[in-house]
C-alpha cells in the first residue's frame, strides 16, 4: 500500500482518486480549493483531506494532481503552502492536467533541485474515462520513474504509455486535440450534409460507423449532433478552447502549421460567443445546424 496525495477534485480528479482507494486499496490525502469538495471525497471514499497542498503531500511517496491549466499548477504546486514545500526527496510529482510543454520542463527543472522526481502524464477520456477507469494516459520523464508510477496509474487507465522525456506527455495530448477537433469539425459537416439532403442519420451513421469514417467521437456524440443539443454531458468548449491554446503556441515554436487546427479554434469562439463555453465540443454543430 502507497501512501499518495492527489491535488484537486474536480470532474477528472475526484473519481481517478477514488480509484486509487476502492481499486488499489491506497492511503490516499486530497486537496481542493474549494474545501467542501475534498471534504465529500473523504467521506464516500474513507480517505483523507487537506486544507492546503503542502498537508495533502506531506508524508506521501507520490503526489499526482489534476487542475486547470498551467497557472493552477504552478499555484498547487509553489509558495510556502505548495505541494512541493511538503515533499521529500525521493518522491514523485505526477501531473495529469493538460498544460504546456514548457510548463512540464520548468516543473521537472524545480522538482529536481529538490531531489524530487516528475512525470508529466495528459490524460484523455473525459469525464466517462475518469469515472470508469479507462482513460489513455500519455506520458513524459525517465523510465525508471515512470516505471514507478505506472502501477499506480494503471488503476484508472486503459492505456498508459511513456511517449519520450519531459513535455513528450503534453506534446502528445495536444496532438490528441489536434485530432479530436478535426474530427469534430468534419463529422459536424458530414451529419449536417446528411440532413440537407433529406437521409436518414441514424441509417447513415449505422453503415459508415463500420468502415472506415468509424470514430470514438461519431459513435458516442453523434445523437448529440443530429439533435443540436450539447449540454450537461462530455468535454466543454472553454476546455478545449484552451487546450487549443496550448497546441497553438506550441505550434509557433516548433514551426508546425495548424492552418485547419487555427480555424477550428475561432469555431469554437464563435460557439462561446453564444454562451455555449460549457457545452460538449460536439457543439461545433451549432454553428452548421444555426448559421
Amino acid at each position: 500500500m502507497a501512501k499518495l496525495a492527489f491535488l484537486g477534485m474536480g470532474v477528472m480528479g475526484y473519481p481517478m482518486a477514488g480509484h486509487l482507494v476502492k481499486k488499489g486499496g491506497h492511503e490516499v490525502t486530497v486537496y481542493n480549493r474549494s474545501a467542501a469538495k475534498s471534504a465529500q471525497w473523504a467521506a464516500e471514499f474513507g480517505g483523507r483531506s487537506a486544507p492546503t497542498p503542502r498537508e495533502a503531500a506531506a508524508g506521501a511517496d507520490i503526489v499526482m494532481m489534476c487542475v486547470g491549466n498551467d497557472d493552477d499548477v504552478r499555484s498547487v504546486v509553489y509558495g510556502d503552502n505548495g505541494a512541493l514545500a511538503g515533499m521529500k526527496a525521493g518522491t514523485v510529482l505526477v501531473d495529469h492536467t493538460t498544460a504546456s510543454a514548457e510548463l512540464a520542463r520548468e516543473l521537472h527543472a524545480k522538482t529536481k533541485a529538490q531531489g524530487v522526481d516528475f512525470i508529466d502524464a495528459p490524460v484523455s477520456g473525459g469525464q466517462a474515462g475518469a469515472v470508469n477507469g479507462q482513460l489513455g494516459i500519455m506520458c513524459g520523464g525517465d523510465e525508471a520513474v515512470f516505471a514507478r508510477v505506472k502501477p499506480l496509474l494503471d488503476i484508472y487507465a486503459k492505456s498508459c504509455v511513456l511517449i519520450g522525456e519531459t513535455g513528450a506527455g503534453q506534446l502528445c495530448k495536444m496532438v490528441n486535440q489536434i485530432c479530436i477537433a478535426g474530427v469534430l469539425q468534419g463529422l459536424g459537416e458530414a451529419i449536417n450534409f446528411a440532413k440537407k439532403s433529406n437521409l436518414d442519420v441514424e441509417k447513415v451513421i449505422s453503415v459508415i460507423s463500420k468502415g472506415a469514417a468509424q470514430s470514438w467521437q461519431m459513435e458516442n456524440r453523434w445523437k448529440a449532433m443530429d439533435a443540436v443539443k450539447f449540454d450537461g454531458f462530455g468535454f466543454a468548449v472553454d476546455w478545449m478552447r484552451k487546450d487549443l491554446g496550448i497546441v497553438l503556441e506550441e505550434a509557433k515554436r516548433n514551426g508546425a502549421r495548424l492552418p485547419s487546427t487555427a480555424l477550428i479554434d475561432q469555431f469554437y469562439a464563435q460557439v462561446q460567443a453564444r454562451d455555449g463555453g460549457r457545452w460538449d465540443t460536439c457543439s461545433l454543430m451549432d454553428l452548421l445546424a444555426r448559421d
